[in-house]
């Protein structure tokens, strides 16, 4: 095209006149004249595309005001698949000599319609020849007998959609045919508008009311810009069929049922209809369409460490050392401890302001290291989850726990990737159901994959029951009356990418050794639990939102056992994760964050296994353990909930170790003997749940596996083991139970409250090689009748007494009880205590003079003198004091310290 022609503005005004032929003969002549073809997308191609009668709108149904990214590339894909009928391989022979020629076909156009040259499609079709067009002519076209095709012929109406009925029962008996721009409506003797056992059908812009639609492979069919008003399409064992751009309206049972795997046996048509659907554009993510942050692995591993945290408690060292003095404000102590590890201390925040070791000292400095290892949760130690949490601040994760998009999971799960990108038995894409009783039921090892749909204002979306595969890619399933998404008896496949959002029950339920793979979906605002997993029910949850549903995020009973990790469970409604009713499952990696109960609740023989989990800002307690509750609770961090770190019933047997439970608004760990006061299980659907399916009674008691888990090892005894609870606002721990108890190496430190309280213990709580440092108040209290054992715990710098006891059966063993405020063992009124290897009591000093710790001395009967009262002993012993073991009856008596002798403890009446 030369400089000097016309504007250019004028030949896209003149080349808009064109018809494709010949939009396509222009633009072959040169490059120039080329690329002013493809810039009349908005105007010309836009126009085609819409005047068609074999297509609608490209976005219709679900998005008809949304423009398409290029109308051209729209026209050419509707314009492939309205000729894929035309592509079988039949030649058309008219001599043995000539059978070596392809000859070209010659088409008629058969009138049907009054005043037209036939009076019925029936004659017609009995004068047609292999691929003619018949045009029905506006009107209501009814054949009183079943029509049977033999030949491959085109059924279109003329005029606009809507002018055209056609009441009939049409069985296909011939290789392929085309029916385009018609309404069908069921004859009066048979319900089944249309059938097809071998051929391949293809429907476009056609409508469908009140009737069935029959595929039994190895047909196959391809329906575009379809509308279905309470019709029932079955397909039976098929090979391939392709529903695209279709509305399902009303249905009074499913709208679209596949049934049978996939045949073997494939017509002419598989491998076109194969071809075509990876021609067209994906509905699969790419990097840039992606709305989930990535998340970097490389730098998510080489962050994490295995925790160690180190104590420092000052003593004495020689006096001339430079580390005599006690550190100033702003400066920084550090030690190196056994395992190479670098230990900085300041004295603002190593025991959270508790510790009374600020004041001048000019003697040497003992500094006394305890260093613990455990196995912390991978993603969940940022900084931003060790220091207090800021009042009023928004809650911002560090960009270790973004999720990663559907594209970066794909990409690093090469078998869920094969799977999103197979295509096998029916394609169901961007298609609207609404407003009926079923969407898509997959049944008797079916195949169906779904992309782009909207599910609506049904009362179920999909079933998957009887080994059975699905693959749902993009859809928006909400407002159902049921379940969003239901698999059943070993039911499988991939859910990701999908918005499922505002369903009366679950959004995916999972039961019966179902075992599917959800990923990357958001499940949200349900009006009763996120997944459900019941009855052996299986698979794998991750990268999930799951948010703001009424009852639990993830709702795990009866022997459900799913794989749950990576997701971000935050602002349901009741608990993040519930697992009841001897439910199982392994927990890890996941963020629970904001639920109105427990960030994961463990009840009724619930037996899961809790790892590496960050629970945080809870509006209730972190993790709860409720009656019969079990499971192995490890490497999780426990973070600012506003009640308690971990509750526990007395009645439950959970092992809780290798945890990080900081920063919580009550107690650290709860231990409670009575359940809850109102009798609900806030962590589900309430004890009053059957789990039926459609009303009938399910009895999941009667198949359920027991197999065992590996991971988990028996437990006799509640066990809260290796342990760091610190900075909560009461007790570190609390114990009011009925049942055995065993605390063993833990760090309980800068607690709001004591250590440890044990208020109530029928039964031997054992605490075990704890340390029990800067807490607000004692470091441990037993209370009256409790049945406590406290041995090898180091309690130091606390800002009360070092332990408080009054209990009937308290024994006390190997201690180093160090740097405490008040005494270091105070026994009240009534208290039975026996000593064993009498402790290390070492009160802080109030002279110059340098001081050993020492073995307790007692006298029968004197006047101790201290600095703040008098008084006078009266001590009885039941037995005489030896090296080894000492046992005393003390009737209000309590250890002081003497002023001559600071360490020298005695025992003297208040």
């Amino acid at each position: 095209m030369e400089a000097g022609g016309l504007p250019l503005e004028l030949w896209r005004m003149i080349l808009g006149y064109l018809h494709l032929p010949d939009l396509g003969r222009c633009s072959l002549v040169c490059r120039a004249w080329h690329d002013l073809i493809l810039s009349l997308d908005r105007t010309r191609w836009r126009q085609l595309c819409l005047d068609c009668i074999e297509c609608r709108h490209p976005n219709w149904p679900n998005q008809p005001d949304v423009e398409p990214e290029s109308w051209r590339e729209a026209f050419k894909q509707h314009y492939l698949a309205s000729k894929t009928w035309t592509k079988n391989a039949a030649i058309l022979e008219t001599s043995v000599c000539f059978s070596l020629f392809r000859r070209r076909r010659t088409r008629r156009t058969l009138s049907v319609g009054p005043g037209h040259e036939f009076h019925s499609l029936g004659s017609a079709l009995a004068m047609a020849s292999l691929f003619d067009r018949i045009l029905l002519f506006p009107g209501m076209h009814e054949e009183q007998g079943e029509v049977i095709l033999k030949v491959p012929v085109e059924i279109v109406g003329h005029g606009k959609l809507g002018e055209v009925a056609l009441l009939a029962s049409i069985d296909q008996q011939c290789s392929t045919m085309h029916l385009c721009n018609l309404v069908f409506m069921p004859a009066w003797f048979s319900p089944f508008m249309f059938k097809t056992t071998s051929g391949h059908v293809q429907f476009d812009n056609c409508n469908f009311e009140n009737g069935h639609i029959q595929v039994h492979g190895p047909g196959t069919c391809q329906m575009k810009f379809c509308s279905f008003k309470n019709t029932h399409v079955f397909l039976h064992n098929v090979p391939l069929c392709v529903l695209e751009n279709c509305e399902f309206v009303g249905s009074e049972n499913n709208s679209v049922t596949v049934e049978g795997h996939p045949s073997s046996e494939k017509n002419w048509a598989y491998a076109y209809l194969l071809g075509l659907i990876k021609s067209s554009p994906s509905v699969l993510p790419t990097e840039d369409s992606d709305s989930l942050m990535s998340l970097d692995l490389e730098s998510r591993d080489q962050a994490w460490s295995p925790r160690t945290c180190g104590i420092v408690i000052e003593g004495s060292q020689s006096p001339t050392s430079p580390a005599s003095s006690s550190p100033k404000a702003g400066s920084q102590e550090a030690e190196v401890g056994s395992d190479g590890e670098r230990v900085a201390r300041t004295p603002d925040s190593s025991d959270g302001g508790l510790s009374p070791s600020g004041e001048d000292e000019d003697e040497d400095q003992l500094t006394y290291r305890l260093s613990y290892q455990v196995q912390g949760p991978r993603p969940v130690l940022g900084g931003s989850f060790l220091g207090p949490p800021l009042p009023g601040a928004s809650i911002q994760l560090p960009s270790c726990l973004v999720l990663n998009s559907l594209q970066q999971e794909l990409q690093k799960d090469r078998e869920a990737m094969a799977l999103a990108s197979s295509v096998q038995g029916c394609l169901i894409r961007k298609c609207l159901f609404r407003d009926g009783k079923g969407g898509v039921f997959v049944c008797s090892y079916g195949r169906a994959k779904m992309e782009g749909n909207v599910f609506r204002n049904l009362t179920y979306a999909v079933r998957c029951i009887h080994n059975s595969k699905i693959i749902m890619l993009r859809n928006h399933i909400h407002h159902c009356r049921a379940s969003g998404i239901f698999l059943r008896l070993e039911g499988g496949g991939l859910i990701a990418g999908n918005n499922i959002y505002h369903n009366a029950e679950a959004g995916v339920d999972i039961r019966k050794k179902s075992n599917p793979l959800i990923l990357c979906n958001q499940i949200h605002h349900g009006l009763r639990s996120g997944i459900v997993v019941l009855g052996n029910g299986k698979g794998i949850i991750r990268n999930n939102q799951i948010f703001s549903n009424k009852e639990a995020g993830i709702y795990i009973l009866y022997h459900g056992n799913p794989v749950v990790s990576q997701n971000h469970i935050f602002r349901g409604h009741a608990a993040g994760i519930a697992v009841n009713e001897n439910g199982r499952g392994l927990i890890t990696e996941n963020v629970i964050r904001e639920n109105q109960w427990g960030g994961v609740d463990i009840r009724r023989g619930g037996v899961p296994v809790l790892r590496s989990n960050l629970i945080c800002f809870g509006y209730s307690d972190g993790v709860v353990v409720g009656d019969e509750g079990k499971g192995l609770i490890e490497g999780n961090t426990i973070y600012a909930n506003k009640g308690c770190g971990v509750w526990m019933m007395s009645s439950s047997l959970p092992h809780v170790t290798s945890n990080h439970v900081s920063y919580n608004g009550l107690y650290g760990v709860a231990v409670f003997s009575q359940k809850d006061g109102s009798g609900e299980f806030p962590g589900g659907h309430g004890a009053q749940e059957s789990f039926s399916e459609d009303g009938d009674a399910i009895l999941w008691e009667t198949e359920l596996e027991k197999d065992e888990d590996p991971l988990r090892r028996p437990v006799t005894v509640a066990l809260v083991e290796s342990n760091s609870v610190n900075h909560n606002g009461a007790s570190g721990l609390y114990v009011q139970s009925s049942e055995a108890l065993h605390v063993i190496t833990n760090v309980i430190h800068a607690n709001g409250d004591r250590g440890i309280t044990v208020a109530q213990s029928s039964q031997l709580t054992r605490v075990a090689n704890n340390s029990i440092s800067c807490n607000r108040q004692s470091g441990v209290k037993v209370e009256a009748q409790c049945k406590v054992e406290l041995r090898g715990n180091g309690i130091y710098d606390n800002r009360g007494h070092g332990i408080i006891t009054k209990g009937d059966s308290t024994v006390v063993i190997e201690n180093d009880i160090i740097g405490n405020r008040g005494s270091g063992l105070q026994l009240l009124p009534m208290s039975d205590t026996k000593c064993k290897a009498a402790p290390r009591l070492w009160c802080r000093r109030t002279s110059s003079s340098r001081a050993r710790p020492t073995r307790p001395s007692f006298s029968r009967s004197q006047t101790t003198e201290n600095a703040s009262c008098k008084t006078t002993s009266s001590w009885s012993s039941r037995k005489s004091l030896t090296r080894g073991t000492w046992r005393t009856h003390l009737h209000g008596l309590t250890l002081k310290t003497l002023s001559e002798d600071p360490l020298l403890l005695m025992v003297g009446r208040r």
